[in-house]
């Protein structure tokens, strides 16, 4: 890692793979800091082996996922700051509640345990994979049509299709159900340390029109933290829906990050 340069890990979520973080790793590198985009455990390097070979992260859950980048933040010569979207802004937050982070920016991100609030898009989003225990062993795909109205039913038909062929991959449901679950389940992993004095920075962001990951959820999340001294902090963009990090206005909320960061020391 060159010298004097602080790492960003991009942390995605659920159905896109690391590399649709390549964006904003160009744009976090011209600001100053060295990317890092991991994959998560038994996906392969890119989308097409992923899309061939989905097998081995089948049953893969939160715990797993979080433990993985957990040893990466352990072999990085400084703690990196952390960049999660959707499941990944979740395994952000429960990584920088082990202080194992400089601060973290949490994009839609899963409900942590705690958070009860829920819709009818939300439950629309899911129900497909929920509605079958058996899927909790499983690596599953998203239609087409399913993208559309999880993720892309903000932008146009055309972006919709080119966002779904250039980054969507197969991944394990078993997060859907911790997640959805959490709040009847003791010892659930999706507990995060909310109440920690001494973490780093953690900002927000949600989409007034996200189908997956409601702004209600984001900003229940946000109250979850209102125990804790340290910064936390929530910012709603208003036409945007949860493929708002690939998506063409992807820029917008790279560029909030850089100038979050750059008002709090990490």
């Amino acid at each position: 890692m060159p010298a004097n340069r602080t790492p960003v890990m991009f942390i995605h979520g659920l159905w896109l793979h690391s590399t649709s973080w390549q964006p904003w790793a160009d744009r976090f590198r011209e600001a100053g800091y060295e990317p890092v985009l991991p994959e998560w455990p038994g996906v392969p390097a890119t989308v097409a082996q992923a899309r061939r070979n989905p097998d081995p992260q089948a049953g893969i859950g939160l715990a797993e996922i979080s433990a993985h980048h957990a040893r990466i933040i352990r072999e990085l010569d400084t703690p990196p700051i952390l960049i999660g979207h959707s499941v990944g802004g979740f395994i952000a937050q429960h990584l920088l509640g082990q202080n194992l982070a400089r601060a973290a920016v949490a994009v839609c991100p899963g409900q942590i345990k705690g958070v009860k609030a829920v819709g009818p898009a939300q439950a629309k989003s899911a129900f497909a994979f929920l509605r079958n225990p058996a899927n909790t062993k499983r690596a599953v795909s998203l239609s087409p049509a399913q993208f559309r109205y999880a993720f892309a039913n903000a932008v146009e038909q055309a972006e919709s299709d080119q966002l779904f062929n250039d980054w969507t991959i197969p991944s394990p449901a078993r997060p859907l159900f911790q997640l959805a679950l959490s709040n009847f389940a003791p010892g659930s992993p999706a507990k995060v340390d909310t109440a920690n004095r001494t973490r780093g920075p953690l900002l927000l962001l949600s989409g007034k029109l996200d189908h997956t990951v409601p702004d209600v959820l984001t900003r229940s999340t946000h109250k979850q933290y209102r125990k804790s001294p340290a910064v936390t902090e929530y910012h709603r963009f208003e036409d945007r829906g949860h493929s708002l990090v690939v998506d063409h206005g992807w820029r917008e909320l790279a560029d909030h990050s850089l100038t979050w960061l750059d008002r709090h020391p990490h």
